[in-house]
């Protein structure tokens, strides 16, 4: 644990979640392929498509609204729809595509494999102080076994623009009813967990899993309150 900045009383901890709470790349890439698959069985048209066809797709929906890239999962529908249209689908059908294909999605986006310390010191945290989930991404904590340790998630696009904006740390601040400064959010990435907080006006620990070296490290800008490389660390802090 490296302390760079004074820590005052913490009263609420705020938890990226992917790449923070578990590793996420794996989920990632199963899900990106079991979507691929579903695609190409979808519709005959679609079976010699790859993810830079899919992706085609997704580049066009941000040129036509720029800000979509504050709402992922809508980003992913509306890719979707287009595609189907793009196709010759009809509007009704081309909806319930969509529908289709973020189902499956979601199902697979959720197989998350959560370490069983993280359950542990989760608890743990949940006992003394409230926790509360900001994300940029569309894991379902209720989905994958998370749920019931945080007060209420907050995710881009429903709940605001995406980290590092401050949309949503300063809802979580006020619906904690606390003063930023007497939240202590713990993230991974150094740009929108890291600088989104301090921004803010919250404490930020980084969560270091990566063994990675801070001042080598190319997105610092503002150095965290805390650096820990184990998630238990927390315990010791509140």
């Amino acid at each position: 644990m490296h302390f760079y900045r004074p820590l005052s009383p913490i009263k609420a901890i705020t938890f990226d979640l992917d790449d923070t709470l578990y590793d996420n790349h794996p989920v990632i890439d199963k899900t990106e392929a079991e979507v691929l698959r579903f695609i190409r069985e979808y519709d005959p048209r679609f079976h010699h498509f790859t993810n830079d066809d899919i992706y085609a797709f997704r580049y066009l929906v941000e040129e036509q609204e720029p800000s979509i890239c504050h709402d992922i999962t809508r980003w992913r529908w509306l890719s979707a729809k287009m595609m189907l249209c793009h196709y010759g689908y009809s509007r009704e059908d081309a909806l319930k595509g969509a529908d289709d294909i973020m189902a499956h999605f979601n199902y697979w986006r959720n197989q998350i494999h959560v370490p069983e310390s993280t359950h542990q010191i989760l608890a743990q945290l949940a006992q003394k102080l409230p926790l509360v989930a900001i994300t940029n991404g569309n894991a379902e904590p209720q989905a994958c076994g998370l749920g019931d340790y945080f007060e209420f998630v907050l995710k881009a696009g429903p709940d605001g623009r995406s980290k590092p904006f401050c949309d949503m740390y300063h809802l979580a601040a006020q619906r904690l009813n606390l003063e930023p400064n007497a939240i202590l959010h713990v993230g991974d990435n150094l740009l929108t967990d890291v600088e989104g907080a301090i921004n803010s006006g919250m404490q930020a620990c980084w969560i270091n899993t990566g063994d990675k070296t801070l001042m080598e490290e190319k997105e610092v800008r503002l150095l965290p309150h805390v650096e820990i490389s184990k998630l238990v660390s927390l315990l010791s802090l509140v």
